[in-house]
């Protein structure tokens, strides 16, 4: 479950990093280019790491049995609700038929994103801890 958990964390980072030298490409749109293609395909790959993200960190949390439980179940409730909003805004503009280079700049700026990416990075760390403390 762990590595389940580090690969979606692994997906939605690098589709961010992507995105940040997309937008700074100054392209009009996406259609006929190698990276406008990498773009949405990185792009789904983020939507599907985001999708039940909560819950497989849930998984994680009964599988180790972390404590307080209390205290990851609520953190759980907000990782829920951050990637419930950055899953509307990423599937939002992945439905448009052109992908700028402002678009995506905005994106990359929207505070949803950014607050999964926070939680994420908090997971990140979180693993990283249990795995050093579980050896």
């Amino acid at each position: 479950m762990l590595k389940d958990i580090v690969d979606r964390c692994d997906a939605i980072e690098e589709c961010y990093e992507f995105m940040l030298a997309y937008a700074a490409q100054g392209l009009p749109g996406d259609q006929g280019s190698r990276s406008g293609t990498q773009l949405r395909d990185l792009l789904s790959r983020a939507v599907h790491a985001a999708s039940g993200l909560a819950e497989a960190y849930a998984g994680i949390v009964r599988e180790l049995r972390l404590e307080p439980a209390e205290r990851y179940h609520a953190f759980l409730t907000v990782l829920e609700r951050d990637s419930e909003n950055a899953l509307a805004v990423v599937q939002l503009v992945l439905a448009q038929p052109k992908l700028s280079s402002q678009l995506i700049d905005n994106l990359n700026a929207s505070m949803h994103l950014r607050s999964l990416l926070t939680d994420i990075f908090l997971i990140d760390e979180l693993v990283k801890l249990q795995q050093t403390s579980s050896e």
